[in-house]
């Protein structure tokens, strides 16, 4: 019998485990819903902030059975409040957000603060990987890191960075430098606390906001920069870009994870094609997952599996209204799979 963390090590070494592992990392790619958060008896926004409840609720699609993994944290800005953006820790249904940022332009890079392991929500995250590891060995435990052009652009106003990347490119690589070391920092601690994989989400650093020359400059080198670092530390490193893919699938070739995670909009088939020698993740609609129809949703998982994916997961972060019923739908169709590529061997 493979574990669930079996199941994924596998998958991301290249080889064919008995079913396709069934995923939802955490970070960008939130897995919880207020349904969820019901059955676990604890809710947002005291699960940002403390280690055991965070452990507690990170753990409920575990044990409801619905993905192979528990993932933390469930948002995008435990690192840019750390390093000095002003964050609202929201409610139950609505994610944390940055409310200020931390600098007004590239040129301020010097005013950023170093992330501290060792106090705020980095260190509740780091503490609950802790008593996840402990508490539930054979699940797959990941750790998550915010992409370094969405945490750049957590940290400097989005509107203002992108400008700056093509007027003021030698301060922006030094807000990327930056970022890159202290995501680093954060990516190891993970690891030494128990995450066994890490995934990258940059919804930010995508080819149709970038265009390729600048994902080039930017993303991919500090991306890969953390992924070769990161690596040989833990047993494989997701990536999730977002948005359409084509205009920048040379570089995606150059992309050292050991997964690739995309967007709904992403044809699967096309992307194989394009990748044949990446492991590709992804890719039911959250839109579809959140509206609940039965039939789609069950649709949509077959068509990730025949096109080719070989992690099934969300495209996105799961929408908070979105009903236990149609989350189980996703691990239901990697069973499935795996009992009818049974029958026919």
């Amino acid at each position: 019998m493979y574990t669930s963390e079996q199941i994924l090590d596998t998958t991301l070494r290249g080889e064919k485990p008995p079913r396709i592992p069934c995923i939802c990392p955490g970070g960008m790619m939130n897995m919880l819903s207020v349904s969820l958060m019901e059955l676990a008896g604890v809710y947002w926004p005291q699960a940002h902030q403390d280690p055991e409840t965070m452990a507690q609720l990170a753990g409920a699609a575990y044990v409801n059975g619905l993905f192979d993994n528990i993932g933390v944290p469930f948002c995008m800005t435990v690192e840019a409040q750390g390093m000095g953006a002003q964050v609202d820790l929201g409610d139950r249904y609505t994610e944390p957000r940055v409310t200020e940022y931390a600098i007004h332009s590239v040129e301020e890079w010097a005013q950023l603060n170093t992330l501290d392991l060792t106090k705020g929500r980095a260190k509740t995250v780091l503490e609950a990987i802790a008593l996840i590891r402990q508490k539930y060995p054979q699940a797959a435990v990941m750790g998550n890191l915010t992409g370094p052009v969405s945490l750049a652009s957590s940290l400097v106003d989005a509107s203002h960075f992108y400008k700056e990347l093509r007027k003021k490119p030698k301060e922006a690589q030094k807000v990327m430098d930056i970022v890159t070391d202290n995501l680093l920092a954060f990516g190891m601690a993970q690891i030494e606390a128990g995450a066994e994989f890490i995934t990258i989400s940059d919804p930010s650093g995508t080819g149709e906001i970038l265009g390729p020359k600048l994902f080039e400059q930017f993303a991919l080198t500090s991306i890969n920069r953390l992924c070769r670092q990161l690596k040989p530390l833990c047993k494989g490193v997701i990536v999730h870009i977002c948005g359409q893919l084509q205009p920048i699938f040379p570089q995606l070739e150059r992309l050292e994870c050991s997964a690739l995670s995309v967007d709904a909009i992403v044809n699967i088939k096309q992307l194989r094609q394009a990748l044949p020698h990446k492991v590709i993740m992804g890719n039911v609609s959250t839109f579809a997952l959140a509206g609940g129809q039965k039939k789609v949703i069950q649709n949509l998982c077959r068509t990730c599996l025949d096109q080719g994916v070989q992690i099934l997961a969300p495209a996105c972060g799961l929408g908070t209204t979105t009903e236990v019923s149609s989350i189980r739908l996703l691990m239901e169709a990697a069973k499935e799979r795996a009992e009818e590529n049974h029958a026919v061997c």
